[in-house]
């Protein structure tokens, strides 16, 4: 495609250089320049893109789009200068141009909030196979892209590699793509230019403040979704700052449809009922009741399904279809995931790691307990401290036993992140107990399972690596439970 027709549409300040040359691709890492592609300098938290400039031009770029003025002392002859005030938030648009507006041809669901959008995309994924369409989906397991699966590095990718895939997942032949979007992608635009068809917020609880200045921060970051969206969107009006972004939004040219269990909503969940099999409620929707069955139990099953009905119910997806999809699932990886076993006790693993997801699995542990609820949970360094205490206070609350760990340290020191957990301890209870290698933590808890005992391993989920330093080593909850089991 000519530069002319990738910058179209910017507020350009300044351009060096020949605007009719043919670009081959977009690429904001250096590492990455092929042949005749532009570079696009970010400033960054940890670099500064404009620093690559002549390793990008070394690689073959021909074109780049930067903010600051260029080094004279650098041969620009044969490259285009194209420069602009933000070229993070421009390199989305020009990666929409690049590859002609695929979000306007794709039904993109776009889903927000801090807990739950992996298990709403996954069942909305298993909803729209039944109802013969293709899904792409993007999130924090994988991206699909219509052929093959990709592992994630992040929750939403960067604006270039997110506008290809839509690109690929049209040419695949995908109806639909439901993806996961994280308040990090929208404060820095990775999903700028990107038209979502629905728009679905789950809940707000702290996550992240060491990125977000705040609460408010954070849920401002979230609210830009649904002001991106042309067919509806779609909030839980139970969550406190679900009720500030419906308040916001509701004036809105695009429709807006809540749901909840509380308070008034437009899909609402009654006669809730939840056991050790899964969880049943009675739907009540604008238009019709049903029962709806779903073999994972939990009040956060019940808040994810009211979202996914909702959007199937604004696509037009028969009742039939979504009702038999949930009833069938398989669950999602990690996500209150079972480890089988032989010693009648209930091995369960999942990704809690915020406070209020953490006392949401136990609390529905507790549910079916017929022993003891144990737990093990750690906090991630060099990510947000101030939920350490409360995931502290959390666990010891709602379990008889827990074992307080190292999740992911980075490059803290892994008894220093414990100890800011202790402080939301009372260490007069004598219920708790540190350990800090995970896996021994794992070993003692399992240990000491007995027959109707319920062990909850949560922070890590599905994934397989456990990060300490700068190195990503091996790990799987799963892996560890079933060698000592």
């Amino acid at each position: 495609m000519l530069l002319k027709n990738v910058i179209e549409g910017l507020n350009i300040l300044d351009i060096k250089g020949n605007e009719n040359i043919d670009i081959t691709g977009i690429e904001y890492d250096s590492r990455n320049v092929t042949e005749d592609s532009l570079f696009v300098c970010i400033k960054g938290f940890k670099s500064d893109g404009h620093k690559y400039i002549e390793t990008a031009m070394k690689k073959g770029a021909k074109a780049f789009l930067v903010e600051d003025d260029i080094d004279v002392d650098i041969d620009i002859d044969g490259c285009t200068f194209v420069k602009v005030e933000d070229t993070r938030a421009d390199m989305a648009r020009i990666s929409d141009n690049f590859y002609e507006h695929p979000s306007r041809k794709l039904g993109v669901i776009g889903v927000t909030g801090t807990n739950g959008k992996t298990s709403i995309t996954t069942f909305l994924e298993e909803i729209l196979i039944r109802a013969n369409k293709k899904l792409g989906l993007i999130g924090t397991i994988k991206i699909f892209d219509g052929d093959k699966e990709i592992i994630s590095s992040r929750t939403t990718p960067e604006s270039p590699d997110l506008q290809h895939y839509f690109d690929t997942m049209l040419k695949n032949g995908c109806d639909h793509c439901a993806m996961e979007v994280s308040s990090h992608s929208l404060a820095l635009n990775r999903v700028l230019a990107t038209e979502f068809e629905l728009g679905i917020f789950t809940n707000l609880t702290p996550d992240h403040l060491d990125f977000h200045k705040d609460m408010d921060d954070y849920r401002e970051a979230k609210e830009k979704l649904f002001h991106m969206t042309t067919k509806a969107n779609i909030i839980n009006i139970d969550d406190e700052g679900g009720r500030k972004i419906y308040e916001n939004i509701k004036g809105l040219k695009t429709p807006c449809y809540t749901y909840g269990v509380d308070n008034k909503a437009d899909f609402m969940a009654r006669d809730i009922k939840s056991d050790a099999e899964g969880v049943s409620y009675r739907l009540v929707t604008p238009t019709f009741e049903e029962v709806i069955f779903v073999p994972v139990p939990g009040m956060f099953t019940v808040y994810n399904t009211l979202a996914v009905i909702a959007a199937c119910y604004e696509l037009g997806i028969d009742k039939s279809v979504y009702k038999e999809g949930l009833r069938l699932t398989g669950g999602v990886s990690g996500r209150f995931e079972t480890v089988p076993n032989d010693r009648e006790m209930s091995v369960i693993v999942d990704y809690a790691h915020t406070p209020d997801a953490l006392e949401n699995v136990l609390k529905t542990g507790r549910e079916f307990v017929k022993g003891r609820l144990i737990s093990v949970f750690g906090c991630g360094g060099d990510r947000d401290s101030e939920k350490r205490p409360l995931m502290g206070e959390i666990g010891q609350k709602y379990s008889d036993i827990c074992f307080i760990t190292s999740d992911n340290p980075r490059t803290e020191e892994p008894n220093a992140i414990i100890a800011d957990i202790l402080g939301g301890v009372d260490v007069d209870k004598k219920n708790y107990h540190v350990v800090v290698d995970r896996e021994e933590a794992i070993k003692e808890a399992i240990e000491m399972g007995e027959k109707g005992d319920v062990i909850l391993i949560a922070g890590k989920g599905h994934e397989d690596y456990q990060v300490i330093g700068e190195t990503k080593h091996h790990f799987d909850d799963k892996e560890v439970a079933l060698r000592y089991m």
